[in-house]
């Protein structure tokens, strides 16, 4: 198969890329290794900030799968990208016929290959009934099959957070949220410095007096007083309690997970107190997301590590083109963000590749729009990852500009910054 374009990724920001290059004339194909395309938005229920709108994420999956068929974007499902050559020459397997012969060339390629889960080992974590919140997610949501009867979540973050109402809303006792342990693998996670990203979901709270708790998490000195004096049994939200100030120890069970084994923490994630165990048949982990950027290694692009961006990403300009020429990249690749985001970069990068390989009729004004839109969409997106992802993007297109004049890569500035 020879096109112009392969879009290595059918979630929100690859079927967003090729119904931009297919509605301008370009010959376009996505890889994606799911039996349906969508990605993570197949998953995705929840209410959006203003309270007024639920985000179905199935139904949005539906509509750019259908207006990507009626651009003549070719969709090749259960296949996977198992390697790429310069040129380009992209290597494919199918996932159910397990023939890896296959092969496509194409002038550009798109990495929009989302985000993985980082693992986080507590012990008992091997146990059955022990699973990843993502896991939870595409279980309740998208093949609607409760993942326990009595559920204990680790890990507070926004997706914890949607997930447990999800599963609450199918039927699921969630009996709880608590804290990560307090170790390298969470970042040593604590309350005090929990506050910091959780006064970005006080919006999302059912409770009005939680949305107004939340402008106390705004300050330093705000954070400590709701560290210090963060209710004992925790602050319910949709009838979920989250506790800040508790932490799991074990999962317990011979066979399978049958309970696990919670402590009180003080305000630095230090274990203080007595143990407790509950009772419960499943627990979902929440250790967050990273870039999946594995192809993009294989393909030579340079990488920057930035804690905005919530791990290592490959090196891009802001039209998404990588270090490698002909090689773009767009969605949580780039660093995790929401998915109304991820689809503006996903139309940016659409035109940035039709741009390059002159396909349509593209003006500098549609450029500047598509530009504008992604930084419109993150400023108003309901989902937040972390609290300083404006201040990483703006790092990453220094860096950007550092290496397009041949400066030295070095960190001069001290931050926590690598380049390699």
């Amino acid at each position: 198969m020879k096109v112009d374009v392969v879009v290595v990724g059918g979630g929100p920001a690859g079927l967003s890329a090729a119904i931009e290059i297919g509605s301008r004339g370009g010959n376009v194909v996505v890889i994606d290794d799911h039996p349906t395309p969508g990605g993570k938005l197949l998953g995705q229920l929840h209410q959006e900030g203003n309270h007024s709108n639920w985000w179905k994420g199935f139904e949005l999956a539906q509509e750019l799968k259908q207006k990507a068929l009626a651009a003549n974007v070719c969709i090749l499902s259960e296949k996977q990208v198992w390697g790429m050559e310069p040129g380009w020459k992209v290597h494919i397997s199918d996932l159910v016929q397990n023939d890896t012969g296959m092969e496509i060339q194409a002038d550009c390629v798109l990495l929009a290959t989302g985000a993985v889960e980082k693992p986080m080992p507590i012990p008992g974590w091997t146990l059955p009934g022990v699973l990843a919140i993502g896991a939870a997610q595409v279980m309740t949501n998208v093949y609607q099959v409760l993942p326990g009867k009595k559920v204990i979540v680790a890990g507070i973050d926004i997706l914890s957070l949607s997930i447990a109402r999800s599963m609450k809303l199918a039927g699921a006792d969630v009996e709880g949220i608590y804290m990560l342990p307090h170790s390298p693998f969470s970042n040593y996670a604590s309350p005090l410095l929990h506050l910091e990203t959780l006064n970005e979901m006080t919006d999302f709270a059912s409770s009005k007096m939680i949305r107004l708790t939340g402008k106390l998490l705004k300050s330093k000195t705000g954070r400590k007083l709701a560290a210090q004096f963060y209710p004992p049994m925790g602050i319910k939200m949709w009838g979920i309690p989250i506790h800040l100030r508790r932490t799991i120890l074990s999962i317990n069970g011979t066979h399978e997970v049958e309970s696990v084994t919670i402590t009180k923490i003080d305000v630095n994630g230090n274990p203080i107190g007595e143990q407790k165990v509950i009772q419960a048949d499943t627990v979902c982990i929440s250790g967050g997301l990273s870039p999946l950027y594995e192809l993009a290694a294989t393909a030579g692009c340079k990488f920057v590590t930035l804690e905005g961006l919530s791990g290592t990403v490959p090196l891009h300009n802001k039209e998404l083109e990588t270090t490698v020429p002909n090689l773009f990249v767009a969605g949580n690749i780039t660093g995790i963000e929401g998915a109304k985001v991820a689809m503006a970069q996903g139309a940016l990068a659409g035109k940035s590749i039709c741009n390059k390989l002159r396909i349509g009729n593209l003006k500098i004004a549609d450029m500047e729009e598509a530009l504008s839109f992604v930084e419109h969409s993150r400023k108003l997106s309901d989902i937040q990852f972390h609290p300083k992802v404006s201040e990483a993007r703006e790092h990453l297109d220094d860096l950007w500009k550092t290496l397009i004049k041949d400066v030295s890569r070095e960190d001069k500035n001290g931050s926590n910054q690598k380049l390699y």
